[in-house]
């Protein structure tokens, strides 16, 4: 039997055929009659029912698949798409923030077709089980967790070395202490450093970036989100709470919210949607690296030979355009 412990409610009928499939292949071996073509064609419908499933997804159901416990996390694909990687603690000013990794690493480019170079890769951590997340605080940062980000990127500028961005938060962490230590003005502070960092800065939103949390460390030159993330000002529940007083509409906010790559691609905030195995991330972790790392890659190379002037000019321009709205003209007075 699957493991259905993380199972979705979208993915039950295809678990179900799975698990008849691999029952009739189990029999098929045990059995002197020949039963390929039942299986053939058991094969076939369980094919189309997970292209008809994972390519027709809701909004709501990508949310899902972001939050999957299984799917890659950022240590994840340093360790896959680097070598070499050094991790940098601290913020120099109050603590070290778990929620936050990031450090010196070798991006490994020539198995996409271009060049190795040293880049800063940081990122949100969440927790594979209830000890990390506790540790990861679920991959909501403090202040120091920007702060410490903040003197990463200031580091990677001095020795000229571009950055990579991971996001992958429910949020800014939001206790009391945060909020005392200036979680705002940390986030904010982050933003208008990150605008006049003189060094090419890739973000990759890989699972859920939500709110300040995710854009604190998000703003840069070529902005990459994976095909089933999601990436707004709000995450559905609090966002259906404040509308209906209730998370009974979370999937109604999710909609109206346009929060999916495409959504977000077609209003130019990303640039780029990097397609993921059919059932997500997690399906096809080797996959995914690949088709990342292909991405990070060539949004590097792309970005290389752009004078340090000319790259944070584009990278103003590309932030200042965004919200595209109509003026409409004004009315002629109503007659007497």
């Amino acid at each position: 039997m699957a493991d259905d412990s993380h199972l979705l409610d979208f993915e039950k009928p295809l678990v179900e055929l799975e698990e008849k499939l691999a029952e009739m292949r189990e029999l098929n071996e045990q059995t002197q009659d020949d039963l390929s073509g039942e299986i053939n064609a058991l094969e076939k419908r369980v094919e189309k029912l997970r292209t008809s499933i994972y390519r027709n997804l809701t909004r709501w159901q990508r949310v899902q698949i972001a939050r999957h416990p299984k799917r890659p996390y950022t240590l994840d694909y340093i360790e896959a798409l680097t070598d070499d990687f050094v991790e940098l603690h601290g913020d120099r000013r109050f603590a070290d923030d778990r929620a936050v990794v990031g450090g010196l690493a070798q991006f490994q480019g020539h198995r996409y077709g271009y060049r190795d170079r040293t880049v800063m890769v940081m990122g949100h951590q969440k927790g594979r089980d209830t000890k990390e997340r506790k540790y990861r605080r679920f991959g909501m940062p403090n202040p120091e967790g920007y702060r410490k980000a903040e003197r990463l990127m200031k580091m990677a500028a001095k020795f000229n070395k571009p950055i990579v961005t991971l996001l992958d938060t429910p949020g800014a962490y939001p206790g009391m202490g945060a909020e005392e230590r200036g979680q705002a003005e940390a986030i904010a502070h982050n933003l208008m450093e990150m605008a006049r960092l003189p060094v090419p800065i890739v973000v990759v939103v890989i699972g859920e970036g939500a709110s300040g949390g995710a854009i604190g460390i998000g703003l840069g030159d070529r902005i990459l989100m994976l095909e089933n993330a999601w990436y707004s000002v709000i995450a559905p529940e609090s966002c259906s709470q404040i509308l209906w007083r209730s998370w009974d509409h979370k999937e109604d906010a999710a909609h109206a919210l346009k929060l999916t790559a495409s959504d977000l691609q077609e209003v130019n905030v990303i640039d780029e949607i990097v397609a993921e195995p059919v059932g997500g991330a997690h399906r096809d972790r080797d996959t995914t690296f690949a088709t990342v790392g292909q991405a990070i890659a060539g949004a590097l190379d792309d970005l290389e030979d752009i004078d340090p002037d000319t790259l944070m000019d584009q990278r103003l321009e590309k932030f200042d355009s965004l919200g595209e709205y109509e003026t409409a003209e004004p009315m002629a007075p109503a007659p007497r």
